[in-house]
């Protein structure tokens, strides 16, 4: 599906999948691990992203349960103040104002409450705690009709809030992350304390990462990948071959100068030198390979290829490119057209 926006996405639109190569997440994902070394603050991002969607599917299959099993509550609405008065928004995961009220709903609902209303209803098809790989499709999605048969309940929410916490949060944690002391403590507290496990605790910290990422990260991502197509090692290789054929191109213009070689035609053979090594160098300059960008294509990683399917980068990229190619025509003509009309003169 190619996409219609006419500008560079957001971090939210990239973490929320709503882009394509060359800026998607899995794109930014390898940016994030191989070239920031934070790839623990964007998994954080997204494992509390994938907890908020583990309670709103909770709190609305735990709705329909109650529907199913007690169906005059369909037309008695009043009767069921504990549910109804909750009215969840349809998967609507980044309206804040639905988190807070999923949230409140959490925070009333106990586990007496909970298990009453199970022993009443059937089972729930919900997906597990964890978060799928995002680097595939998602087939534990719970809006897909593949989804895993799992019955989750209260203790599968405070089960996921405390992987989290323990995960990335205690101190000396496995993938510890630093965030400001009164969020770690405010969360901890809410969790081991309050026997907390609703969105509301995370939000805070998740705001704090979001907002770090698109501080350092994403500015770094962009000009990675919607103003380049080259990986590091990409643009080192193309550094080194480009001064060694411009090292070559200098060495034999020199040559067929100081032997005063004929005919003076010969020095035309110069072009072939000067154009591997200008444009290997203006490539290394601007992370960007121009042939590969006006073939629409970019890497991922090293010698890892796939087509650019986001219309304003590929135009972006076709516009760049363009312009490094006639920069590189210009300067070859420049070069060779100064060491074909010196005069030769023998040493």
């Amino acid at each position: 599906m190619e996409s219609t926006r006419n500008r560079l996405p957001t971090l939210f639109e990239v973490l929320s999948r709503r882009t394509l190569p060359p800026v998607d997440l899995y794109s930014f994902f390898i940016y994030m691990r191989d070239y920031q070394r934070s790839l623990d603050y964007l998994d954080f991002w997204l494992d509390v992203a994938q907890h908020m969607s583990l309670c709103r599917h909770y709190v609305r299959e735990l709705r329909r349960s109650v529907l199913v099993s007690t169906p005059d509550l369909g037309t008695e609405r009043d009767t069921s103040p504990g549910l109804h008065q909750y009215d969840f928004p349809d998967d609507n995961g980044d309206d804040k104002e639905s988190n807070s009220r999923l949230s409140a709903f959490l925070r009333t609902e106990t586990p007496e409450g909970t298990a009453q209303r199970r022993s009443t209803g059937d089972n729930l098809d919900t997906p597990p705690t964890g978060r799928p790989s995002f680097m595939s499709s998602s087939p534990m999605d719970p809006t897909t009709s593949s989804s895993v048969a799992h019955t989750v309940n209260r203790s599968d929410v405070r089960a996921s809030a405390e992987k989290i916490l323990y995960t990335y949060l205690l101190r000396g944690a496995e993938r510890e992350i630093v965030l400001p002391d009164p969020i770690l403590q405010s969360i901890s507290n809410a969790i081991e304390v309050d026997g907390r496990d609703d969105p509301d605790v995370f939000i805070e910290a998740k705001d704090y990462v979001f907002q770090a990422m698109e501080r350092d990260a994403f500015p770094g991502f962009l000009r990675s990948k919607a103003l380049g197509n080259l990986v590091p090692t990409s643009v080192m290789l193309r550094l080194v071959i480009g001064l060694l054929a411009m090292f070559g191109g200098f060495w034999a213009a020199f040559s067929l100068i100081f032997l005063d070689i004929k005919p003076r035609s010969t020095r035309l053979w110069l072009i072939l030198p000067f154009l591997i090594g200008v444009y290997c160098l203006i490539a290394h300059q601007y992370s960007l390979d121009p042939i590969m960008g006006l073939a629409g294509v970019s890497e991922y990683t090293f010698m890892g290829f796939f087509a650019v399917k986001e219309s304003y980068v590929r135009r972006l990229l076709i516009k760049r490119s363009a312009w490094i190619l006639m920069l590189t025509f210009a300067i070859v003509v420049a070069l060779v057209c100064l060491y074909t009309f010196v005069p030769g003169k023998r040493l």
